[in-house]
């Protein structure tokens, strides 16, 4: 299972955040999905991007492995538990990035 550490998330917003001031407008962004960060909710938006990728490579090598003749019990749990899993990831990213959305969509307003 892939886990971020707690200290890696907060030296991420550190510098995110130090970065938070400069403007970022369409036509000097950056980033992209294999650029640098342009923000931080673009940054949090490609690691959701890149955990669900890996998540769906693991599901497809299991289901591969059922599909060529491997269809134990064993194979066949695990690849349920890796389905609930992206269910769960998929659920979270998608909370996560509302969430956020709606934070910055009100205090865009109240500036």
């Amino acid at each position: 299972m892939t886990t971020i550490s707690p200290d890696a998330i907060g030296t991420f917003i550190g510098r995110a955040s130090m970065h938070g001031d400069q403007a970022v407008t369409r036509s000097n962004r950056t980033g992209g999905a294999s650029g640098g960060s342009d923000s931080w909710y673009a940054a949090m938006s490609r690691a959701w991007g890149q955990t669900l990728d890996a998540q769906a490579t693991r599901i497809t090598n299991l289901s591969d492995v059922i599909g060529s003749g491997g269809d134990q019990p064993s194979n066949v749990v695990a690849l349920t538990a890796e389905s609930l899993k992206m269910q769960f990831l998929s659920n979270n990213a998608s909370t996560s990035q509302n969430s956020v959305g709606q934070a910055l969509e009100t205090l865009g307003r109240k500036q």
